[in-house]
């Protein structure tokens, strides 16, 4: 017999009510009761146990051509969970395994078996899976290492410091070798962490001064690489430290996310001709044949303690939308989960 629960009826889920103009309101989503239903061929029921809210998610809000499909109105949200295994009519994976997948803000899910990834508990906190062993984990190690083509000996500069990301792009270049990593941070406790537990050589608080000042004061020598969680003023910053051949990856512009006008552009752009500097986008599921190495490498850094990270648990999927909100707003340390 298994030991895993019978599902009910019906499950909690969000939906989408109305697209958000500017910073999303309560009444723009809906919090419902659905139906929970039966895997057909090929697919799994999964019992949710932790759900990501991650920045990307404002943008599939609004219905503009994206390179991911907008969310769709009076439908579930999507977005990374892991859970168990509760039913299953698929080879491979049985009831009672645990799975990470991307169907969440929902108590339970019907998922294609072919978009599950089973998971070890034993080998990692199940919560790591959305966080530093899963897609913001990548997007450090492939912005940083593959798009940013950091090399041993190069200063770093890493905006949105102490998130989920950020906080791994910068340890990931102190343990990869770099001379000098600086982070900005939106809170005076954010930085001391970045500096005392990360590992930062450096960090400010980007709401104590400029920008611009600011990284001029933390890496007088300037930046070889810049990874842009931010967008505006430090983008711009950093373009006006940039060495000679420096490389800026760009993952994110959470500063413009819920911005109503298009946001001015940097104005030194020009300054990339005297670096011969570049700017390149990334997505981290164009690096996907990168998780093999990431998983072993990464692994083996929080083993050892190497690598330390920090979670934002907000318990209940009632308040699902106010993590969310939480995120944008910067009230997270590391990832934001939350736990079912």
């Amino acid at each position: 017999m298994s030991d895993t629960p019978t599902p009910p009826a019906t499950a909690r889920e969000w939906q989408l009510a109305s697209r958000p103009v500017g910073w999303p309101k309560p009444e723009d989503f809906a919090f419902v009761e659905a139906e929970v239903r039966t895997p057909g061929e090929g697919q799994v029921l999964v019992r949710n146990e932790y759900l990501s809210v991650d920045p990307y998610m404002r943008g599939r809000m609004s219905a503009a051509k994206s390179y991911v499909a907008p969310y769709e109105l009076g439908k579930a949200m999507q977005g990374g969970a892991v859970g168990q295994v509760v039913a299953s009519n698929a080879e491979g994976i049985s009831a009672g395994d645990h799975v990470l997948h991307f169907l969440g803000w929902r108590e339970y899910a019907v998922v294609d078996a072919k978009a599950a990834v089973k998971v070890d508990p034993e080998a990692a906190p199940l919560s790591a899976y959305l966080g530093v062993l899963g897609m913001t984990g990548l997007t450090a190690y492939a912005g940083l290492l593959r798009t940013a083509s950091f090399k041993e000996g190069d200063s770093v500069f890493v905006s949105g410091a102490a998130g989920a990301v950020g906080s791994q792009v910068g340890q990931i270049a102190k343990l990869k070798g770099a001379s000098r990593v600086i982070g900005s941070a939106g809170s005076d406790e954010k930085v001391k962490l970045l500096t005392e537990e990360y590992g930062f050589d450096a960090a400010f608080n980007y709401k104590n001064g400029p920008v611009s000042e600011q990284l001029r004061a933390a890496a007088p020598d300037g930046v070889d690489v810049y990874f842009d969680n931010v967008g505006g003023d430090h983008l711009e910053a950093a373009i006006g430290s940039l060495n000679r051949d420096g490389r800026i990856a760009i993952c994110g512009a959470i500063s413009v996310y819920n911005n109503t006008e298009p946001a001015p552009g940097p104005k030194n752009l020009a300054r990339l001709i005297q670096t011969r500097g570049r700017i390149e986008g990334f997505l981290v599921g164009d690096h996907y044949d990168l998780q093999p190495q990431f998983v072993e490498e990464v692994g083996a850094w929080i083993r050892s303690g190497e690598l330390k990270y920090r979670e934002t648990v907000v318990e209940g999927i009632e308040n699902n939308l106010d993590a969310f909100l939480g995120v944008l707003r910067g009230d997270n340390t590391g990832k934001m989960i939350v736990k079912l």
